[in-house]
């Protein structure tokens, strides 16, 4: 499922470029960032041209949702498209536009790639790829002018998405982060695995979470990746703080995200549809 027919000459006309649009050849950018291409299919963060797919930009009418979904790790190779089908199941829904974000160096699954570098797929939580996906949310925020900003980020991407609520406070009103681990050093010890020296990790950065920013945490009850207990405590700091932020377990689910999905669903439509929120 890889539509891409999507029209968005209204945001073009409107100067909508100016962000998006992006030059790679396979990955690493070549000549301007993000130029001459359209921010339906690519966004610039920082300097680097990442791949996304972008559903409900036609249709969402003015101050929409963003929905801005972020992959896991995919460390068995290929490409990392699995959120795809799901971004184009919550763009559908009235008033949203959902972006599923190709995280830096990925293949995206349409013969290019992100720019940038996962670092063999493994400790690339690094302060730069944070860098470059929060840069590349803040652009696609310029170009949609959503009236309220939703991550949903599974694994590898939700220790993303949960470093980058704490590093750059405000970007987004809601994090959903989906098998969570939230506290990467505790972590890679579980596993039973070397440790990751230029990773960072959502916990670390707890305290810094804006007191506005609503965050659900969602892991399988049979999660043999990551421990339903590194989200539960960090969620547990970010209650003791005041936070709207809520652990749920889903039951009889893997690590796998098509098993996580229908409680997943449940929580993302309890996010949009939060009184006060559009």
């Amino acid at each position: 499922m890889r539509a891409r027919s999507w029209t968005i000459g209204a945001l073009l006309a409107a100067g909508a470029l100016l962000v998006g649009a992006c030059q790679t050849t396979g990955g690493a950018a070549s000549g301007p960032p993000c130029a001459e291409r359209p921010i339906a299919d690519w966004v610039d963060g920082a300097g680097t041209c990442l791949s996304l797919a972008t559903f409900g930009a036609a249709d969402a009418g003015p101050a929409p949702t963003l929905v801005v979904l972020l992959h896991g790790d995919v460390s068995r190779g290929g490409a990392a498209d699995y959120h795809v089908p799901y971004a184009e199941q919550i763009g559908s829904r009235a008033g949203t536009i959902a972006v599923a974000l190709v995280r830096p160096g990925y293949p995206d699954g349409r013969g290019t790639a992100s720019g940038g570098s996962h670092s063999g797929r493994r400790d690339h939580y690094t302060d730069e790829n944070n860098r470059v996906v929060a840069e590349a949310i803040a652009a696609l925020k310029r170009v949609h002018d959503p009236a309220r900003t939703v991550i949903l980020a599974h694994s590898g991407g939700s220790a993303q998405a949960g470093t980058i609520i704490g590093r750059y406070p405000g970007l987004a009103d809601a994090a959903l982060l989906v098998s969570c681990p939230c506290d990467v050093p505790r972590w890679r010890r579980m596993k039973n695995r070397s440790a990751w020296t230029r990773s960072q990790s959502p916990q670390e950065f707890a305290d810094s979470v804006a007191a506005a920013t609503q965050v659900v945490a969602v892991t399988g009850a049979n999660d043999g990746n990551t421990d339903p207990v590194l989200a539960q405590d960090y969620i547990a700091a970010l209650a003791a703080r005041g936070l709207d932020a809520r652990f749920v377990e889903a039951p009889g689910a893997s690590h796998s995200f098509s098993t996580l999905w229908p409680t997943v669903e449940e929580e993302l439509s309890s996010v949009l549809d939060k009184p006060g929120a559009s």
